[in-house]
């Protein structure tokens, strides 16, 4: 599902990561830990083709992504893998359906589809009666639920997540952290989850870590 090789990336004179070899098959669920400033978040902005590689090469789906032209690559991103942050990102003159469709309108799905599939949506994370609540109206568990929503709502193959329950109390972390693996089992996606929660990554399928820019288990 995702092979990267090789991957060094600096900033400056600082050298973050230093020769990533990393195999992650389908429908797995990966955690990827370490301390702040280990290049977690860089190997995984890179691993999403948000940042490209000082050198090495990254295959999704058996596809070479460093062959790909700016527009051919935000497409492909856009189709097949989801983002969900710390931060939820929800624009907030929006609300929770309309956040969710935005991807699925720049992919061009009409605007019927993308309200069906956001319901859909909406309902399975039990948020259907916030459809039409703007972001200031929803609590940081349900801000979090619709930012996942919004990264599932073109049925990526890949999820790729960023400390994705950081902001959140407890409870709504172990929900959080329930729906990912409740995910796996009904469709079969592929998560690589960045995190600092000891419980979630104990959950994962595997566990990598990431030291000083290398992994180190």
């Amino acid at each position: 599902m995702i092979q990267a090789k090789g991957i060094f990336k600096s900033f400056g004179n600082v050298q973050v990561l230093k020769g990533i070899d990393i195999d992650i098959t389908k429908g797995e669920i990966v955690s990827i830990v370490g301390a702040s400033g280990a290049g977690k978040t860089t190997l995984l902005q890179i691993l999403g083709t948000l940042d490209k590689a000082d050198k090495g090469e990254l295959f999704i789906e058996g596809v070479n992504v460093n062959s790909m032209n700016q527009k051919t690559l935000a497409a492909f991103r856009n189709k097949k893998i989801g983002f969900v942050f710390q931060f939820h990102h929800l624009l907030p003159e929006f609300t929770a359906i309309e956040n969710i469709c935005i991807p699925a309108f720049i992919a061009g799905t009409s605007k019927k589809q993308a309200y069906d599939k956001a319901m859909k949506l909406l309902s399975y994370m039990n948020l259907t009666q916030r459809a039409d609540h703007k972001p200031s109206m929803l609590s940081g568990g349900e801000q979090q639920r619709v930012a996942v929503a919004r990264a599932l709502i073109n049925s990526p193959a890949i999820v790729l997540a960023d400390e994705p329950s950081g902001n959140l109390d407890s409870q709504s972390a172990a929900d959080l952290h329930e729906l990912f693996f409740n995910l796996r089992k009904e469709t079969g996606q592929t998560f690589a989850i960045v995190t600092h929660n000891n419980d979630l990554a104990k959950m994962a399928d595997r566990s990598i870590l990431i030291k000083d820019g290398i992994i180190e288990s």
